[in-house]
């Protein structure tokens, strides 16, 4: 099992960035840095033959312990400042995601809905959707969704 000594023993922590301080195996300098970018986004590290994800060594790094989850707080998966990182719940986490490729409207909780020919607001709390109403004007539909994301994601409300 990885331990928080362990990992400060392999790696050393810069301005979001890991860099090996021991050599884990042959074709690796120490100083350089460590991980490569997987197709997600995120920065992968190899140590003992098993795969981690960066942003996770450096929560551990810091804070002694893995949560379930972590939020990259401003969304940018490669920025795994420590100050860019917390714990949260999957919920939490999902309510600080980006905009949907997908999204036709621009507008998170947004779309377009065919059968009332109008801007259809939905969005999720506590795993529950909630309808908040069909729009003529977009610009009142996300009004809003914002309001309601900000009375009720708090923190981790993304509005884009």
């Amino acid at each position: 099992m990885i331990t928080q000594e362990l990992i400060k023993e392999y790696l050393n922590y810069k301005e979001g960035q890991l860099y090996w301080k021991k050599q884990p195996n042959y074709g690796i300098c120490v100083g350089d840095k460590s991980g490569t970018v997987n197709k997600q986004g995120y920065v992968q590290i190899k140590l003992f033959n098993k795969r981690y994800y960066a942003h996770r060594l450096i929560f551990f790094m810091f804070n002694g312990y893995f949560p379930q989850e972590i939020d990259h707080i401003d969304g940018n998966k490669s920025n795994n400042c420590i100050e860019n990182l917390r714990s949260v719940t999957r919920e939490q986490n999902n309510q600080n995601t980006k905009l949907r490729k997908d999204n036709t409207s621009g507008i998170k909780g947004v779309c377009w809905d065919k059968k009332s020919n109008k801007w259809k607001v939905q969005i999720a709390v506590n795993k529950k959707n909630h309808f908040l109403g069909h729009f003529d004007n977009i610009d009142l539909a996300k009004k809003t969704v914002d309001q309601f994301r900000k009375e009720y994601h708090l923190e981790y409300a993304r509005y884009e």
